[in-house]
């Protein structure tokens, strides 16, 4: 899917990524990327968690299927925002100039 105007500043995308799971894949304009993470975040969470010990693993670790795969989600959508901020800024400075 071909994302239309002038892309959003990667910071930006970042940030709802980090607030909102999934967000920051659907502002860059890839939408079932975004579901796809925010199935696999669950997925992983409920994994480990039904496969630890509650009296020797902390919450976190309970969770840490979910949470890898949520940081994961916020670097990948940091990394199309800024691909996609370059290339914009790579075909302005070679635009033709009449």
């Amino acid at each position: 899917m071909a994302v239309t105007g002038s892309p959003r500043h990667p910071l930006l995308i970042t940030l709802a990524a980090l607030f909102l799971p999934g967000v920051g894949q659907v502002l860059n304009g890839q939408p079932q990327r975004g579901l796809m993470f925010a199935f696999f975040m669950v997925l992983g969470g409920w994994v480990t968690y039904h496969l630890t010990d509650p009296q020797e693993v902390s919450v976190i670790g309970r969770h840490a299927g979910g949470l890898f795969v949520y940081a994961v989600s916020i670097l990948d959508a940091y990394k199309w925002a800024r691909v996609r901020w370059e290339e914009a800024r790579f075909r302005a400075r070679n635009a033709p100039r009449s």
